[in-house]
């Protein structure tokens, strides 16, 4: 089990002799590489980016779920199965070909959206890869690849609330809008819980957008998120040991994210 394998390696160091022309050697370390992650500024750096993100993101990509699937399962829209495999369509491009994609939508020297907005009045110098906005590109990104799976998951628990109970929702005068936000929302909780917990975890996990856009800003750099953090002591610096220390740490992390919304949203009556 991975996690398994990387709590055991958490525990050890490897340290070179003779000016590292020596044979290294791999001795038990304790928590020290534990509280090396804690006490260094780099980790909770990358915590406090992703958290900021997914405070925004995962919000606004479930909202615009919703809302597409609202509409689809409304009946108002015609060609319902056409525009349900278009908007599902990004999910399937994998995630390093559409960081690339949008990379190129990105760069300033080759991005007519870009050229067009920086025509705006007091957005001259305005880059989506510079500064805080690449965090925010890079949520562009994830939204337009997710949006589209966490629609699905929406539209398939809408198919199950029994029609008799929006049809008496209508005998009761209720509009279309009540219905859907009153009746059809609240009925797929559970789906919204499910979804929102992944997308918790996903955005702890947050790695392959920032880490492809990193050749093309410099704003990303190699402590960006936790992920990217431990990419870089292990590969980069062969610190292997606190990698799995860094790893361990964000696992913890996660979990502990993942279990209060899952306890909120069984409060609430969303998952049950």
């Amino acid at each position: 089990m991975p996690i398994g394998y990387a709590v055991v390696e958490s525990f050890y160091k490897t340290r070179n002799s003779g000016l590292g022309l020596g044979v290294p050697t791999t001795s038990f370390a304790g928590l020290s590489n534990f509280t090396e992650v804690l006490t260094k500024g780099y980790f909770w750096s990358g915590v406090e980016r992703v958290l900021l993100y997914g405070i925004v993101q995962v919000p606004v990509k479930m909202a615009l779920a919703m809302i597409l699937a609202l509409i689809l399962d409304s009946g108002l829209v015609r060609l319902g199965r056409i525009f349900r495999f278009s908007y599902f369509l990004p999910y399937a491009v994998p995630g390093v070909i559409a960081a690339i994609l949008w990379g190129f939508l990105y760069y300033p020297s080759l991005s007519p959206v870009v050229g067009v907005i920086r025509h705006l009045p007091g957005a001259g110098g305005f880059t989506p890869l510079g500064g805080s906005a690449v965090l925010w590109s890079i949520a562009n990104i994830a939204t337009w690849a997710g949006a589209g799976f966490d629609m699905l998951i929406f539209i398939a628990s809408l198919q199950t609330i029994p029609v008799e109970l929006i049809e008496a929702a209508r005998v009761d005068g209720a509009s279309e809008w009540r219905i859907a936000t009153r009746v059809k929302v609240r009925m797929i909780g559970p789906a919204v819980g499910l979804s929102a917990i992944f997308s918790i975890i996903g955005t702890l996990q947050l790695f392959t957008e920032p880490k492809v856009l990193a050749s093309l800003s410099t704003s990303v750099t190699s402590h960006y998120t936790p992920n990217i953090y431990a990419y870089t002591e292990a590969l980069v610096a062969g610190r292997y040991h606190y990698a799995a220390a860094v790893s361990v740490s964000l696992a913890l992390i996660t979990f502990v994210f993942s279990f209060a919304v899952l306890g909120f949203i069984s409060k609430r009556g969303g998952l049950q």
